[in-house]
């Protein structure tokens, strides 16, 4: 069976701290629950999940959904964003972790990357110095995710064209975003195989779609 990998780079800076990386706990747990509802994903859905604060950690490495465990996300009481450097990791990841076609092999389908954050990078040139390299590597689609009044749409939309801004970081809101992200997750599945990017579906009202 061919994998279809699915990236998470999920912002745990200081200003996570408290509620907010709480409520992206309970979310992600919700979306994986539903996730392994569908028969689809359980046969060919792979996650890795990657933080960024001031360190850059990969907390579960590219895993199966059927084994997937999601470990509790913490964060710094307060910290920088290291954006950039957590997309140097991506960066390094991918080019691993995805396995190329061959005479003798089907290769990965096109993965997905989402990315969650509630601020901006505080290495901003790093950032800026992977956008280009981050692109080369084909995703099947790339969606960001803007939290809260500091976080920056605009320096998102460098990296992708799917920009989500939500108004905070609660729990019914990340709930209805991560809900629209397994949502999203179904269709690249369902897409496989196409050859076109994914068609990410209608989001709920809580979510605005950046233009």
């Amino acid at each position: 069976m061919r994998r279809l990998p699915v990236y998470f780079l999920l912002d745990t800076s200081g200003s996570m701290y408290g509620e907010p990386i709480q409520a992206l706990n309970n979310a992600l747990s919700g979306m994986i629950n539903t996730l392994r509802m569908d028969a689809q994903a359980l046969d060919s859905l792979w996650i890795c999940i990657v933080t960024f604060d001031r360190e850059v950690k990969e907390i579960v490495p590219l895993t199966e959904l059927a084994s997937f465990q999601l470990p509790e996300i913490t964060c710094p009481q307060s910290g920088p964003t290291h954006t950039g450097k957590a997309l140097e990791m991506l960066y390094q990841k991918v080019k691993t972790d995805i396995i190329k076609g061959s005479p003798t092999q089907k290769g990965d389908w096109k993965p997905l990357l989402f990315l969650f954050t509630d601020g901006k990078p505080n290495d901003l040139q790093l950032y800026r110095e992977m956008l280009p390299q981050i692109k080369s590597l084909n995703f099947g689609a790339i969606v960001c995710c803007a939290a809260g009044k500091l976080a920056d749409d605009s320096l998102l939309k460098e990296l992708t064209d799917s920009v989500i801004h939500l108004d905070n970081a609660d729990s019914t809101t990340l709930k209805q975003f991560f809900k629209w992200v397994s949502d999203t997750i179904e269709q690249g599945n369902k897409s496989q195989g196409t050859g076109e990017s994914v068609a990410l579906p209608p989001p709920p009202s809580e979510i605005n779609i950046v233009i």
